[in-house]
């Protein structure tokens, strides 16, 4: 299988980027982009732990609806929420409601806004963890600094943080550039890389 398809538009993208008009719009313009923003990054840990077993498209679809009831992601909101609040989320038809997963962002709000009084902010700490090289052309579902990263949030009492998990939340940041040669986001993705401003 071709890891490029080309699109309607005459774009060409990676394979998994075509599927789907939500796919198509994550993949173009927020995949693999650098960022900064600590809320986006939490708000990105979080709905990769919720992706877990499912299909990524079925949490970008509900999006929208984890980001009212989370509260926009706002780690210093959601670390306040109580047993009152995960019987709200588990009540919420809009988004998936898995009792662990939900109280696992509880429980990391918590965790990242200790994070953040010792690290100054989550993008500090999670920048440090970029590779310092890109790996090997077959794109791979973990790597050293993805389990290093995973290891060490699990450390810090953060749930729902495995290896593979980071390391799509990596790509999905920015943190490396998976996208595959040919892609018409790779240069742009790369060139974002170069103006970004590490933390």
């Amino acid at each position: 299988m071709s890891a490029i398809v080309v699109g309607e538009d005459g774009l060409a993208r990676c394979c998994w980027a075509d599927s789907a008009p939500e796919y198509r719009a994550y993949h173009d313009t927020e995949w693999g982009f650098p960022v900064a923003d600590d809320v986006r990054l939490f708000e990105k840990l979080s709905l990769e732990g919720f992706q877990a077993g499912l299909a990524w498209l079925t949490i970008l679809r509900k999006r929208d609806a984890f980001r009212r009831a989370f509260e926009g992601f706002r780690f210093d909101r959601v670390a306040r929420f109580d047993e009152s609040d995960v019987a709200r989320l588990l009540a919420d038809s809009g988004i998936v409601r898995h009792r662990g997963k939900i109280e696992a962002v509880i429980n990391n709000a918590r965790r990242a806004v200790e994070l953040v009084g010792e690290q100054g902010s989550l993008s500090a700490y999670v920048w440090r963890f970029e590779p310092e090289a890109a790996h090997a052309t077959d794109l791979p579902s973990t790597t050293p600094e993805s389990k290093a990263l995973a290891k060490d949030l699990k450390s810090r009492g953060w749930r729902f943080v495995g290896p593979t998990t980071v390391y799509a939340f990596m790509q999905a940041m920015g943190l490396v550039n998976d996208h595959v040669d040919g892609c018409h986001a790779r240069t742009r993705v790369e060139a974002a890389r170069r103006r970004f401003e590490r933390p």
